[in-house]
């Protein structure tokens, strides 16, 4: 069935001059220890939830909404949002900003808590991931996300360009590894433009990425998610050995390693950065059942 998408109704967003006076209000000052770049440009929150592709339908999830300013405009066009915030004072202060400025009709909640450490979200099931991930934890939280909430069926992420990169990168890339194939094992993902520095407050010395996913079904494996991650971080602990040698310590010696890689129909003198998501789980699988 096709998705019907509801155009965006105006609500009133946070503009640069107001994230600073609700930050100072509150007496907030961004911290590199949780990764808080607040982004304070109206025209970049709503590119990101034009990119995201929701629907009125879509139960969002998002993470790290610190002031408000992406919540906002995701409530112009999905009817619910769930924020996971660990700052305790923004926690506490965005049901009041969501019901001065959102528009009528929708439905806020907040989640105080680390987003690695959710286990389970109030209300229907989430559809759609739409985030502005802090850079030092932006991998292990998609990743978590993905894989507590299989609902997920599409999102975007806005990362460190860096990162974006290797979240998208495919096989034979230089930024290929452990990131690309993880988050492959979950979805499709694809880079959908660039962010510059001058939209945040604090300005980052970096430029941000945009990520667009869609979850599809994990490679057909008798292997279980953690003996495939297992076997992809062991060949990108030592990506510059052959898989021969970098898989030794997981299946007991080089000749293991190579006697498993023959029987998964991958070459043993071949490297990680070659391999598909596929590749590797049909190396854990070989593993699995030897």
């Amino acid at each position: 069935m096709a998705r019907v998408r509801q155009e965006p109704l105006t609500s009133s967003l946070l503009s640069a001059r107001d994230v600073r006076e609700l930050a100072d209000r509150l007496g907030v000052r961004p911290t590199k220890t949780l990764g808080q770049n607040f982004v304070v440009d109206a025209n970049t929150v709503r590119r990101i939830v034009r990119v995201a592709d929701l629907s009125a339908t879509d139960v969002v999830v998002e993470v790290g909404p610190g002031l408000g300013s992406l919540t906002l405009a995701l409530l112009e066009v999905a009817d619910r949002v769930v924020a996971v915030e660990i700052d305790p004072v923004l926690a506490a202060e965005l049901p009041a900003t969501v019901r001065d400025r959102a528009r009528p009709g929708t439905s806020f909640d907040v989640v105080l808590a680390d987003a690695v450490q959710v286990q389970e979200l109030p209300g229907p099931a989430p559809t759609a991931l739409v985030a502005n991930l802090p850079y030092n934890v932006a991998v292990p939280v998609l990743l978590t996300v993905l894989q507590r909430f299989d609902s997920l069926r599409h999102g975007v992420v806005m990362v460190q360009s860096e990162v974006a990169d290797r979240l998208v990168a495919g096989p034979g890339s230089r930024t290929y590894g452990v990131p690309s194939v993880k988050t492959a094992w979950y979805a499709d993902a694809r880079r959908a433009g660039s962010v510059p520095p001058p939209v945040f407050w604090p300005v980052p010395r970096v430029d941000s990425g945009l990520v667009v996913f869609t979850r599809r079904p994990t490679p057909p494996t008798d292997a279980t998610r953690e003996q495939v991650f297992a076997v992809v971080d062991a060949a990108f602990a030592q990506r510059r050995k052959t898989l021969r040698a970098a898989l030794a310590t997981w299946a007991g010696s080089p000749a293991r390693s190579e006697e498993l890689l023959r029987a998964a129909g991958v070459d043993p003198q071949a490297r990680g950065e070659q391999l598909t998501v596929a590749d590797f789980a049909r190396i854990a699988e070989a593993g699995a059942v030897a």
